[in-house]
């Protein structure tokens, strides 16, 4: 099987996923690199990860954002739909929602399955389920948005960072969208004690609904919020914006949304591609996904995104082997991430989280690079173990460029130049050919090959997807 197909496909399940185990990349590989990729856009195909286990472990204890964070991670880790989870990431990114308003981990769980189930249908699905969501209802004020007392909070927001864009209406569309919302609003859930938290549930109040004539973006009517929802859907420059988004998530990092209106697009013809599809196809998320993974443009864009916090710990509990069961400690995962940039659940704006070189910014590479070394020097961990076995099984030694690449290969094709691999190769301190023929050498150079590895994920080469 060419290494080339292996690569492509590694590339692949780091953006459409959380990475893979050389195992999975070969019988993806195996696959075919567009047979992959449907599988990937049509995970009801698959089983989902077991609701049933995750309760047995934390049942109620779920309750805690940090612990309902780690077992988000736990999923991405163990997931057979790693497209899934990724859209859930995806949407929480864009549409940020953080419980720490709320105080109320139910609803923001919620929301977050709501992700996972509709995060590859078609835009208008997908908006009109935020507009009816509890946790954005609450987190934006829309339950305050009565008839004659407008609340602009949720109609703003919808048309700056959920569909348009800054530039593509006006003040007076948002005003007419904040009219059109009123008398959304949702349920009081049953008070928590003593069985719990209950969740909440959208609720239409008819009198409390401004029925007066109003025109947005150039339509004029008695229109509720299905109907801006359905004008939104329509427009081109949602097309784009939308377009730009999963660009800037699944191929290459983009600036800020803010400035999106002044900076064009690092690659507009991809973003005419992905803008084509959505309108042909009513802003159907998959076909837009399918259109992505199969382009040139994406196939190219190799180690030119720089993983998130998720993403890095995801990846690297994938490569190391644990958590394949609902830990006690799983909620140091999520506090990993949070100590890193990015608290699961908690969003710091509406604007959700700076991406690309921001992640790295100050004091926070040093804890990516801590968690990841940390973790990959551990030889007893068993995606560490079980590496260090394959390459030293049936051999007598093992010369320090096989080593390299073996463990360059284990990281996922992690890109490398000459010099940073020979100034690898002189941190680790060691000289001549690996042995594995005696009980002592195999021990001495199983420390050596984790030492390799903890030298890869320290290099900012690694930070790269």
């Amino acid at each position: 099987m060419p290494e080339s197909d292996i690569s492509l496909i590694a590339h692949l399940m780091s953006r459409a996923g959380f990475g893979a185990t050389r195992k999975e990349l070969e019988a993806y590989a195996s696959l075919g690199y567009e047979s992959v990729v449907d599988d990937l856009i049509n995970p009801e195909r698959f089983p989902e990860v077991e609701q049933d286990l995750i309760q047995r472990y934390y049942d109620g204890s779920n309750e805690n954002p940090i612990v309902a964070a780690g077992i988000w991670i736990y999923r991405m880790v163990n997931t057979e739909r790693p497209l899934e989870e990724k859209m859930a990431l995806f949407w929480h990114h864009i549409f940020a929602t953080a419980n720490n308003k709320s105080n109320h981990i139910t609803s923001t769980t919620v929301q977050i399955n709501m992700f996972r189930d509709i995060g590859m249908s078609d835009m208008g699905t997908i908006l009109l389920s935020l507009s009816k969501d509890p946790a954005m209802l609450y987190f934006l004020d829309n339950n305050e948005n009565h008839n004659g007392e407008p609340n602009e909070n949720y109609g703003r927001e919808l048309l700056e960072l959920f569909s348009m864009g800054v530039g593509n209406y006006s003040e007076d569309d948002i005003k007419m969208a904040a009219k059109a919302f009123t008398g959304w609003t949702f349920t009081q859930p049953i008070p928590i004690y003593t069985q719990g938290r209950y969740p909440s549930e959208f609720v239409f109040i008819e009198e409390d609904h401004d029925n007066s004539e109003k025109t947005f973006l150039g339509e004029t009517g008695n229109f509720n919020g299905e109907d801006i929802v359905n004008i939104i859907v329509k427009h081109e420059a949602t097309a784009r914006f939308i377009s730009r988004h999963l660009y800037n998530f699944f191929v290459a990092d983009e600036t800020q949304v803010p400035s999106w209106n002044e900076t064009p697009p690092l690659d507009q013809k991809a973003i005419d591609s992905l803008a084509s599809t959505y309108m042909e196809t009513n802003g159907d998320i998959r076909s837009m996904l399918k259109v992505l993974f199969n382009s040139d443009f994406f196939k190219g864009a190799r180690f030119k995104h720089l993983k998130s916090p998720a993403e890095l710990v995801a990846g690297v509990i994938k490569l190391v082997g644990t958590y394949k069961f609902p830990e006690t400690d799983i909620m140091e995962l999520s506090k990993s991430t949070a100590l890193m940039g990015q608290t699961l659940l908690d969003p710091p704006t509406v604007e959700g989280w700076h991406t690309g070189r921001e992640w790295i910014d100050g004091g926070i590479l040093t804890e990516r690079v801590n968690f990841a070394v940390n973790e990959v020097g551990d030889v007893t961990k068993p995606g560490i173990k079980q590496f260090i076995s394959e390459v030293s099984d049936g051999r007598d030694s093992l010369s320090q460029n096989e080593l390299m690449d073996g463990c360059i290969d284990l990281l996922g094709s992690i890109n490398m130049d000459d010099d940073t691999k020979q100034a690898l190769f002189r941190d680790a301190g060691w000289e001549g050919d690996l042995r594995f023929d005696t009980n002592a050498n195999r021990e001495a150079s199983a420390a050596q090959i984790s030492r390799m590895l903890q030298l890869l994920v320290s290099t900012i080469d690694y930070q790269f997807a």
